[in-house]
């Protein structure tokens, strides 16, 4: 097992076995212990990273009463997840618990980083601006906040990534999914949310003004226009 991951250990055991033993009937094979452990977390952490998902989408419809801009908010997760999965591929390429973790924590940064453009450009859509001047506007007034939020939570993180690995057996991966994530998702969150909303973000008027309607409390004027 040394210089292995358990995984891919556990793989290759069930391979070679399955090629080389034959067992009678009413045999099998059960694999315990850690690896059983790992299973059981992994698929536990793969549910609640669903669920924080659709809750995420819950809360942004609830604040935005539009699915666009809830879906526009929650763009930057594919981004965040193309850095983390490159991170994973450049530090050895194991998918462990902690990494699994680090994409929680980074998918929650992403979508605020999202959700802070997104919020921007409906307010000075609300105030009359044309497109062009919301999503010019909107972005550079957004750029600061943006970078901020990532480089605070990267300053915490780089800590784990240097010095002797003993004590950061776990802190490690996930620092590195971490930073990968949010490495990609910043820079490409001012690069493809602006063109997402220009392109699809941009509901009609009288929609928006029934959403914004809404958002004042306002039901009854929303229904009646």
């Amino acid at each position: 097992m040394a210089g292995r991951d358990l995984g891919s250990f556990i793989a290759e055991a069930q391979e070679k076995i399955a090629q080389r033993v034959n067992l009678p009937p009413g045999y099998f094979v059960e694999y315990a212990g850690q690896f059983k452990s790992q299973q059981e977390a992994t698929r536990t952490l793969t549910s609640y990273g669903m669920v924080a998902i659709v809750a995420i989408f819950v809360l942004l419809f609830k604040a935005f009463n539009s699915v666009r801009s809830s879906l526009l908010g929650m763009a930057n997760l594919p981004l965040a997840l193309i850095g983390g999965v490159a991170a994973i591929f450049l530090t050895g390429k194991i998918m462990s618990i902690p990494s699994m973790i680090g994409f929680i924590g980074v998918f929650g940064i992403a979508a605020r980083n999202g959700i802070i453009l997104v919020s921007r450009y409906r307010q000075l859509r609300a105030e009359g601006k044309s497109r062009e001047e919301v999503v010019v506007e909107g972005s550079l007034e957004r750029l600061t906040p943006v970078l901020m939020t990532a480089a605070a939570a990267a300053l915490g993180l780089l800590p784990l990534l240097f010095g002797d690995i003993a004590g950061k057996e776990l802190a490690r991966p996930m620092a590195n999914v971490m930073l990968g994530g949010l490495a990609t998702s910043t820079f490409l969150n001012m690069i493809i949310i602006p063109v997402l909303f220009m392109k699809y973000g941009w509901e009609k008027d009288e929609v928006f003004e029934q959403q914004l309607a809404m958002e004042r409390g306002d039901m009854f004027e929303a229904i009646r226009e």
